[in-house]
C-alpha cells in the first residue's frame, strides 16, 4: 500500500511574505502601486485630516485609494467585504502594508472626497497624455445608465406622492378601528395578531411621515428642456431619476463618459440625474475642452480638428445650433438617419423579399450630393475638390418641397482632378459647352432650414458615414469592460456629487488598466 506525506488543513503557520515581491510589474496592482507612489500628488486629500496636534493618527490616503482601486478592479465595491479582504487577501495586504482599515473609513473615503477624487481622476488622464496614449483625432460620447441606492417606489410627482400620503393615511385609520375592535385579546392567536397590527400601523405611520416631511421640505423637481414639465421625485434621494432602458426601469444616475479612439482612455466622467441625454452635451464638451487647457494638453482641443461623436440622444436642435457656432467637428445623427441609409435598406430586404436590381443598362455612378459640403444655414456649398459653388435659389420640386440649387463654375470644373468621377458629361467642360457641376438639396418644408438639417447633412455624407461608424467601437467597448468585466453596474450611494465620485473611481479603473496594459508603469 503507498504512503503519503500527512496534511491538516487545521493547522497554523507562519509564512514569511515580501510586500514588495506580491505586486509583480505587469499587474493591474503594480500598476495602481507604482504610479500612486511615484506619479500622482494625493495631497489634494489632505485638508480634511484635521490631526495635526490631537487625535489620531490617519490612515494614509494612499493605502485607501490603493485597496480601493484594486478592489473595484475585482468588482468588490462592499466595504465590507474590502476590509475583510485586507484580512484575508495577501495581494490586499501587499497593497496596504498588512493595515485593515475599518468599514467606516473605507466608506467615507469614497463618500467625501468626490473633489479629490476628480483631481486624481486629472492626473491620471495627464498622464496617459505623457505616455502617448491618447490620440486626441476623435471623441466618443455616450452615456450608461445605473442604479443607484435609491428605491424606485418612493418615486413620483407631488401629485403623485399627496395621494401615496393619502393612501397611507386612509390604511392607517382602517388597520386603527381593526385594531380597537380586537383590543381585548383573549386567546394566544388574538393576541399575535394585535401584535401584528401594532406593528403593520407603526411602519405605516413612518412611511407617511417619511412622504408628508418630503413635501413640506422639498418643492417639485423640474426636467431640462423648453417646457420644464415636472419630473418624478424620489424621497430617498432626489437627485436620482427614474429611467427606462432595455432591461427595465431603474432608479439610479447616467453615467456619461467622453472616450479617446487610440487606446479607449476615458477622457471625461460625469454622473447625471436625468434619463435624457440632450442637456448633457454641452457641459460635458466645455469640462473636456477646460480640463485640457488646464493640464496644458491643448488650448483649444476642438480648434485642432478633434472630431467629436455622439448617439442620437444627445441630438436636439440647440446641441447642432452649438456645434455650429463653436465650429466643433461633430458627428451626431437624429433618429431616422438609419433610414436614409441606403446600405440598411438593402440590409433589410436580406431578410424580407428579395432585392431586385431595376433592368436596363446601368447609369454612370458620379459623387452623390452627400459627398458635397452643403450648410443649409449659410446656404453654401463646397465640392469634394474643395471649390465653393454658386447659389442659383430655392424652388419647389413637384412634390412642392423647396429644393435648394447650386452650380460650379465651369472654369473650375474644367480644370478639376475629380471631373471624371463628379460630371456626368467632362466632354461638355471641355468644349465650354453646358454648364459645371450642377447639384441640388431638398430642404425641410413650411419651416426655414436649420441646424438639425446641418447635421443631417454631415451624417449622411461618406465622409460622416465613416466617422460616425467608429462610434460604437470606441465607446461601448468601455462600458463593457466598466459593467461586465469588472462587475462595476451599480452605485452605492446617494446625491449626484457623490455619485459621480464614485463613477470617477469605476472610470479610474478602466484607465489604470490601460496604463498597465500599454503604458510604462515602472
Amino acid at each position: 500500500m503507498p504512503r503519503f506525506k500527512p496534511y491538516d488543513y487545521s493547522q497554523h503557520s507562519m509564512v514569511v511574505i515580501n510586500y514588495q515581491e506580491q505586486l509583480q510589474p505587469g499587474t493591474f496592482e503594480y500598476a495602481v502601486h507604482y504610479l500612486i507612489e511615484h506619479k500622482l500628488d494625493l495631497s489634494v486629500f489632505h485638508p480634511r485630516y484635521r490631526n495635526e496636534d490631537t487625535g489620531r493618527l490617519a490612515y494614509d490616503p494612499a493605502i485607501l485609494l490603493k485597496i480601493i482601486l484594486f478592489a473595484y478592479s475585482k468588482g468588490i465595491t462592499s466595504s465590507r467585504q474590502i476590509q475583510w479582504c485586507c484580512e484575508t487577501n495577501i495581494l490586499f495586504k501587499a497593497l496596504s502594508c498588512d493595515t485593515v482599515p475599518h468599514v467606516t473609513t473605507l466608506a467615507s473615503f469614497v463618500s467625501e472626497n468626490a473633489e479629490a477624487i476628480e483631481a486624481v481622476f486629472e492626473q491620471v488622464l495627464l498622464v496617459c497624455h505623457q505616455q502617448g496614449l491618447l490620440g486626441n483625432e476623435l471623441f466618443a460620447i455616450d452615456g450608461c445608465k445605473t442604479s443607484s441606492n435609491a428605491a424606485k417606489e418612493w418615486s413620483g410627482t407631488f401629485k403623485e406622492l399627496k395621494a401615496k400620503r393619502d393612501k397611507l393615511r386612509k390604511l392607517i385609520h382602517h388597520h386603527l378601528n381593526e385594531h380597537r375592535q380586537h383590543d381585548v385579546a383573549e386567546t394566544e392567536a388574538e393576541m399575535e395578531r394585535a401584535i401584528r397590527h401594532g406593528k403593520m400601523i407603526l411602519s405605516l405611520d413612518q412611511a407617511m411621515e417619511k412622504v408628508d416631511r418630503f413635501l413640506k421640505t422639498q418643492s417639485p423637481r423640474m426636467g431640462q428642456g423648453k417646457r420644464r414639465k415636472e419630473v418624478k421625485s424620489n424621497i430617498t434621494d432626489n437627485e436620482s431619476a427614474k429611467m427606462t432602458t432595455s432591461k427595465g426601469t431603474l432608479q439610479g444616475y447616467n453615467g456619461v463618459v467622453t472616450v479617446d479612439r487610440k487606446h479607449q482612455v476615458i477622457i471625461d466622467a460625469q454622473a447625471f440625474g436625468e434619463g435624457q441625454e440632450h442637456h448633457t452635451l454641452q457641459p460635458v464638451l466645455e469640462t473636456v475642452e477646460a480640463r485640457y487647457k488646464k493640464l496644458g494638453i491643448a488650448e483649444s482641443i476642438y480648434q485642432q480638428g478633434t472630431v467629436v461623436t455622439a448617439d442620437t440622444g444627445f441630438a436636439n436642435e440647440a446641441n447642432m445650433q452649438y456645434l455650429h457656432d463653436r465650429k466643433i467637428n461633430g458627428y451626431i445623427p437624429d433618429n431616422r438617419f438609419r433610414s436614409r441609409d441606403p446600405r440598411f435598406a438593402e440590409q433589410k430586404d436580406k431578410y424580407g423579399k428579395l432585392h431586385q436590381k431595376p433592368a436596363g443598362q446601368t447609369r454612370k455612378t458620379t459623387f452623390p450630393a452627400s459627398a458635397f459640403e452643403f450648410d443649409p444655414i449659410k446656404m453654401s456649398c463646397i465640392c469634394p475638390a474643395g471649390h465653393q459653388l454658386s447659389y442659383r435659389g430655392v424652388r419647389a420640386n413637384d412634390n412642392g418641397i423647396p429644393v435648394g440649387y447650386f452650380e460650379g463654375r465651369l472654369l473650375q470644373c474644367r480644370n478639376c482632378p475629380k471631373r471624371e468621377a463628379c460630371m456626368h458629361n467632362p466632354q461638355a467642360a471641355e468644349h465650354r459647352r453646358g454648364a459645371g457641376r450642377q447639384v441640388s438639396f431638398q430642404l425641410e418644408a413650411k419651416r426655414p432650414p436649420s441646424y438639425t438639417d446641418w447635421m443631417k447633412h454631415r451624417v449622411d455624407s461618406p465622409e460622416g458615414k465613416a466617422i460616425y461608424s467608429h462610434r460604437m467601437s470606441v465607446v461601448e467597448p468601455v462600458f463593457g469592460n466598466i459593467g461586465t468585466n469588472k462587475r462595476l453596474n451599480r452605485f452605492s450611494l446617494r446625491g449626484r456629487r457623490k455619485v459621480q465620485g464614485q463613477w470617477q473611481l469605476y472610470c479610474l479603473v478602466h484607465n489604470l488598466e490601460k496604463l498597465a496594459n500599454y503604458g510604462q508603469c515602472g
